[in-house]
């Protein structure tokens, strides 16, 4: 049987630990547990030490983000499979041995993410992640489960299946696989990277799934709320960058071409409404993909050939077609 390690990044959050990792603890007796500290100023290293001496404490000596983070902590873990685990999750008895089973039937099975449902409403998907990830052909992602803001009940509607991203709230990983593909990329610092991990996961030919019969409870928005203009600064920098580097070529700039522009759309949406912050940081994003055009070009592999979208535009079937709900007659099986 593969070895598991489950490594919480945390930063700053003494109050999610105390909350939600004794729940790891009781259900997780395989695995090996690891707490990754990013240079916290609240007490969590005290609280771990005191608390949970037998979790292995991992000491960052800065903040670097969710994908540096991970990187820097990750190189001295020694099992086989990855567990990233947000600390603002609750699990549930069970959920490890039949994603375990997944990767052991599938060798190339890399990335495998469970259902993830709302800690506040049990029998709703989250946001993040939801029933497993894909992407337009502009590079917005959506979820069985979830498109945009609209959130579905779960009822048992999406089981075992090829997804195209799984969730960084909860992201298992081959350990191999992780760095053959050069773990996160650190100049995302934080959103987006596993979907762009993901993406050059599937360049490479492995295969991500999701996996119904593991389930967790998640908070979102913990460590930065949905209503931070960082955070849409984060989002559309990064979504940008990561059509850069992974887009084929033939696609590359008709595509970023029709989402920047897009982009200016939203941007203009973000005034109309009086949100100027978040206008303001969509406009940012712009800039800082223009100052990293070239470094980001020289980051680009020479697989990236392959059909990465089963629809032309989320946007226009949730906005302009009203395809709020992803639904059975959705076409994206990868």
């Amino acid at each position: 049987m593969k070895s598991i390690a489950i490594v919480i990044l945390n930063w700053n959050g003494k109050e999610l630990l105390e909350k939600f990792l004794p729940f790891v603890v009781k259900y997780s007796p395989e695995a090996a547990i690891y707490v990754a500290d990013n240079a916290s100023a609240d007490d969590s290293v005290d609280f771990l030490k005191e608390y949970y001496p037998d979790i292995t404490l991992i000491r960052n000596d800065k903040n670097y983000g969710y994908a540096g983070g991970y990187n820097k902590a990750l190189k001295e873990v020694k099992e086989d499979i990855y567990v990233l685990l947000n600390s603002d999750v609750e699990v549930t008895e069970g959920w490890l041995s039949p994603i375990v089973s997944l990767f052991e039937k599938d060798n190339q099975t890399a990335i495998i993410q469970p259902k993830i449902l709302d800690y506040y409403k049990h029998d709703y998907f989250e946001y993040a992640g939801a029933a497993g990830g894909f992407i337009d052909k502009y590079g917005f992602p959506y979820c069985r489960g979830r498109i945009f803001n609209t959130i579905e009940k779960d009822n048992g509607q999406y089981s075992d299946s090829k997804i195209f991203w799984a969730s960084g709230a909860c992201f298992f990983i081959r350990k191999e696989v992780y760095w053959e593909l050069g773990g996160f990329d650190e100049d995302f610092f934080a959103h987006q990277e596993e979907i762009d991990l993901c993406w050059r996961a599937f360049n490479s030919n492995y295969t991500i799934r999701f996996c119904a019969e593991s389930v967790i409870y998640h908070v979102g928005g913990a460590t930065l709320k949905n209503s931070s203009s960082h955070k849409t600064f984060l989002n559309f920098r990064n979504s940008l960058w990561m059509l850069l580097k992974n887009l084929p070529a033939k696609q590359l700039f008709p595509v970023l071409f029709i989402r920047l522009a897009l982009d200016g759309v939203a941007s203009m949406q973000f005034a109309v409404k009086g949100q100027f912050s978040h206008s303001f940081a969509v406009l940012k994003a712009h800039v800082y993909f223009y100052l990293k055009l070239f470094y980001f070009l020289n980051k680009r592999l020479p697989n990236q050939y392959k059909n990465y979208y089963k629809n032309r535009s989320i946007v226009v079937r949730y906005f302009v077609l009203n395809g709020k709900i992803f639904g059975s007659n959705f076409n994206n099986s990868l």
